[in-house]
């Protein structure tokens, strides 16, 4: 076969990989489009041959994403990757399948839904897109509350602790509402429902609850908050209601704490979102939001599409998107059943109780997460005078292991963590595994540091050192990664 020559107008280039050479032997521009064609075995080769140097996924303890599904739904999402689900004309029946899966979520979350009423909810695009909708329906519906007693509408806000992921914020800041935080405070990362009302006022559009910490997998106390709720309502005569972000916990709460009340069957839980990608088992790009009725969702924020005939409404911040997670979705619900997602969520919850017997019998860390909520283990150094969790963290890499660590929000961003999220695909022979890299890792950091101290009094660093190290560690770590201004 011919060599194909591709040109070079600057000095970042992509060089070819060993077998790559085999049909191209000049360097491609990194940042522009090559003047020239290239072999398809060459592109698949030189691609290929760099993603090798990406983490294992299986090994990324950092992520709630799934990493592994079944080779039957892998054969699905395959058949399915080609088909664009906006084109509700031409893939009726995936539409269907959405429908399907919506009310399924929302009876397993208890709507009230009677024998011939349907759920109100969508596919979107991950939990983020989830919260952008219901928050938009939020604040439209408070407006036209405002807007009809003649009051002034332009200064929503929502309640929230400050552990809330990063896509409130989003939130926040595209669409004009102000985000009001509870702080934090060491030993208790999650929102405080009493703080949380304290902060409402007549503007608040809602209060945002999180089933499953992203910072320890705590719940927080979405019953109470509901009943403290209630209460300042019928005092000042608002009507402020509840959304649960349920985006790791609504998969889990149903099949392993049956009994515990953070859904519909609490009477201010207007909405709830939950990601098919992390517990629901599917691969990432899917999420889901569903109301407690219609009357919850604003009917000047649907829209009306006509397929075969038949009206259907939609409410979607994304136009085309893959039929694939969809579908994946509804695999998931109807192969493994209630006792299917019961059982991976036992078998989560037992690896997830070995790896914080064997971390707490090392001795050297404080487990900072519960026994109960998301299966995962988060856990903070008793003595950060002579290496931080940050750095245990990178040398585990070592190991394949990728497990991140982080400062905990306001106020309490003094404490630093490690967190490792068990998934299905992560065994009991793993975890077992982590224990003895996270020993090892450990037992060698502390010789280091023996050595390095050796014949000089100990020095113990400050809190105000120990937050000054991991700023500088970090920021090491971002330039090191800045080779583009691509996000």
């Amino acid at each position: 076969m011919a060599l194909s020559r591709a040109q070079t107008s600057t000095g970042e280039s992509v060089h070819c990989s060993t077998f790559a050479s085999r049909y191209v032997r000049t360097a491609l521009p990194r940042f522009r489009m090559p003047e020239q064609s290239i072999p398809k075995e060459a592109a698949y080769q030189i691609i290929n041959d760099e993603l090798m140097l990406d983490g294992n996924p299986r090994l990324n303890l950092a992520s709630f994403v799934t990493t592994w599904m079944e080779p039957e739904c892998d054969k699905l999402i395959q058949a399915s990757i080609n088909k664009n689900y906006v084109d509700m004309d031409e893939y009726p029946v995936t539409t269907e399948l959405q429908n399907r899966c919506v009310n399924m979520i929302a009876h397993l979350f208890n709507a009230p839904i009677g024998d011939d009423e349907t759920a109100v909810g969508v596919g979107t695009v991950g939990s983020s897109e989830a919260i952008m909708l219901a928050g938009l329906a939020f604040k439209r519906k408070w407006q036209n509350k405002m807007r009809a007693a003649g009051k002034p509408f332009d200064k929503p806000n929502i309640v929230t602790g400050a552990n809330v992921q990063v896509c409130w914020e989003k939130f926040a800041r595209y669409f004009e509402v102000e985000l009001k935080e509870v702080k934090l405070s060491e030993g208790y990362y999650v929102m405080d429902p009493a703080k949380a009302v304290e902060m409402v006022d007549e503007n608040t559009i809602c209060v945002a609850a999180i089933l499953g910490s992203t910072l320890n997998g705590e719940f927080e106390d979405v019953k109470m908050l509901n009943d403290l709720l209630t209460a300042k309502n019928a005092e000042t005569g608002w009507d402020t209601p509840i959304h649960v972000d349920a985006a790791s916990g609504g998969f889990i709460a149903p099949f392993l704490y049956p009994e515990l009340e953070w859904d519909f069957r609490l009477p201010l839980v207007k909405s709830i979102n939950v990601s098919g990608h992390k517990y629901g088992l599917v691969y990432a790009g899917v999420g889901w939001v569903v109301w407690r009725s219609k009357e919850d969702l604003p009917e000047e924020l649907i829209f009306h599409i006509n397929y075969l005939g038949a009206d259907q409404p939609t409410f979607t911040l994304n136009f085309s998107k893959g039929s694939s997670q969809i579908i994946a979705q509804y695999y998931q619900l109807i192969r493994l059943g209630f006792e299917g997602y019961k059982d991976v969520m036992e078998n989560c919850r037992d690896n997830a109780a070995v790896l914080r017997e064997g971390i707490e019998k090392m001795g050297r860390f404080d487990v900072v997460s519960k026994d109960s909520g998301v299966p995962l283990v988060a856990f903070a150094l008793k003595d950060s005078s002579r290496y931080t969790v940050f750095e245990v963290a990178e040398s585990l890499r070592r190991y394949g292991w990728i497990v991140p660590a982080y400062t905990m929000p306001a106020d309490a961003e003094h404490v630093a963590v490690m967190r490792v999220v068990i998934r299905e695909d992560f065994s009991r022979g793993l975890a077992e595994r982590l224990i003895a890299d996270l020993g090892k890792t450990v037992s060698e950091m502390d010789a280091h540091a023996a050595k390095h101290h050796a014949g000089g009094e100990h020095h113990k660093k400050t809190e105000r050192e120990i937050e000054q190290e991991v700023t500088t560690f970090w920021r090491r770590m971002v330039a090191k990664k800045k080779s583009s201004l691509v996000c």
